[in-house]
């Protein structure tokens, strides 16, 4: 059963069915989609989610969809774990991570945003999907479209890592790489959305879409025992993803499900392309285009579709923002390795080199409970690390061989090449 009552304009408040619209004819203002609250309080409780599917499904009533869900069934309800080691690098007593980057299929919080798009655009009737992609939304809607038998269309910047595009050639999608930016891209693809009847998930079915993306912060919430962190630090590209964590923590505690719903929320962007977290910093109402330039390619969005609502999310929250340069997205990727064992992709790195910055800072206190959220996995970004990890210890297959290195390992000495 359906508990959508249809879709609102996040502006003027204006209704509209629940149809393919994005923008409210009126006031040109985005929609999102509106719940009968009433409803889901009745039938939905704790105990509720004991014998559901560890998915992204087990939230079936707060999706926008009509029917059972036909698209990433597996997706979702990604680990959730204390970060002792990494904390007491950063002298915090109590950090966690929400770790996306072992997303099923693609290894991405992508394929949440995608498994709730692509079952509604079946739903509507569309037998074409598409999307403009950084990368990991490409790998996504390349592959739930390939197993939900839908024809796609994937633009991507040019000069997108070899690691994402591979990682949607895969699938055998029609793939279009585009000389320009993300922006460039997304422009292109609001004016083919235009002509051709297909589900552009990013755009003329994004509030269906971007309901997805508060599986994230309901996850948390359960994970965590139906509380919320003090603090949640969110990397930021079109900025839908803090806005709709906001959106999720607001919605359980109108439910019931929490008691309290007190998070500060903070944007993490790179230095390279950061016109949320500028806002952000100078109080503004206004988002300022930026020309990207970082290798946190999965976040290089200059004009954020989000970004004012992802401002708001986070001034009205109490929280902040901060950004990195290129060298310390690298070390903070190495950071999390070294000390979680987890792997990340540059927009990872983003997210723990800014909450460092922030809790450096003392804007966030070392003695609250913190979360960093990890959106994707590493192996799709190796180029930023290269020549930067040192090299492989090469050896003869003898033991005198691998003890002259041990040793040379013990006193410090750099590697060399091979042994005998």
């Amino acid at each position: 059963m359906s508990h959508v009552i249809g879709l609102k304009c996040r502006e003027c408040g204006r209704l509209y069915p629940k149809e393919v619209i994005f923008v409210c004819e009126y006031c040109f203002g985005s929609v999102e989609v509106d719940y009968d609250y009433d409803a889901i309080r009745k039938v939905l409780t704790p105990a509720s989610f004991a014998t559901r599917p560890k998915s992204l499904w087990r939230y079936r009533e707060l999706l926008p969809i009509e029917g059972e869900p036909t698209v990433g069934l597996t997706s979702g309800f990604t680990p959730f774990f204390r970060a002792e080691r990494l904390g007491d690098a950063l002298g915090v007593r109590e950090l966690y991570i929400k770790d996306d980057s072992v997303s099923h299929p693609t290894l991405s919080f992508k394929d949440r945003v995608v498994s709730v798009a692509l079952t509604r655009a079946k739903e509507l009737g569309f037998d074409t999907v598409a999307c403009a992609s950084t990368g990991n939304l490409a790998n996504s809607v390349a592959a739930h479209s390939a197993r939900a038998g839908l024809k796609r269309y994937i633009f991507i910047p040019a000069d997108l890592e070899m690691g994402k595009i591979i990682a949607s050639l895969i699938y055998q999608p029609t793939l279009i790489a585009v000389e320009g930016t993300y922006d460039e891209v997304n422009r292109l693809c609001a004016e083919i959305g235009a002509k051709y009847p297909w589900a552009f998930v990013n755009i003329n079915i994004r509030p269906y879409y971007a309901e997805g993306s508060k599986t994230y912060g309901y996850e948390i919430a359960e994970q965590m025992g139906w509380r919320v962190p003090q603090h949640i630090v969110i990397p930021a590209a079109g900025g839908s993803l803090i806005t709709k964590i906001a959106k999720a923590f607001k919605e359980l505690k109108l439910l019931g499900l929490l008691r309290e719903a007190k998070t500060k929320l903070y944007c993490a962007q790179a230095t390279g392309c950061a016109p949320i977290v500028n806002t952000i910093k100078e109080r503004s109402d206004i988002v300022k285009p930026v020309k990207p330039n970082t290798i946190a390619k999965s976040l290089a969005i200059g004009n954020p579709a989000d970004g004012y609502y992802a401002t708001k999310a986070v001034l009205d929250s109490g929280g902040a923002a901060e950004s990195a340069s290129d060298d310390e997205i690298v070390e903070a990727m190495k950071l999390l390795a070294e000390t979680e064992g987890v792997f990340t992709e540059t927009a990872g790195g983003v997210t723990l080199a800014s909450a460092k910055k922030l809790i450096e800072q003392g804007i966030i206190p070392r003695d609250e409970s913190i979360v960093i959220c990890i959106t994707g996995n590493g192996l799709k970004t190796q180029e930023p690390l290269m020549n930067r990890l040192g090299k492989a210890a090469q050896i003869k297959p003898s033991l005198a061989s691998f003890e002259s290195t041990l040793a040379d390992q013990l006193a410090g000495v750099p590697t060399r090449g091979t042994r005998r």
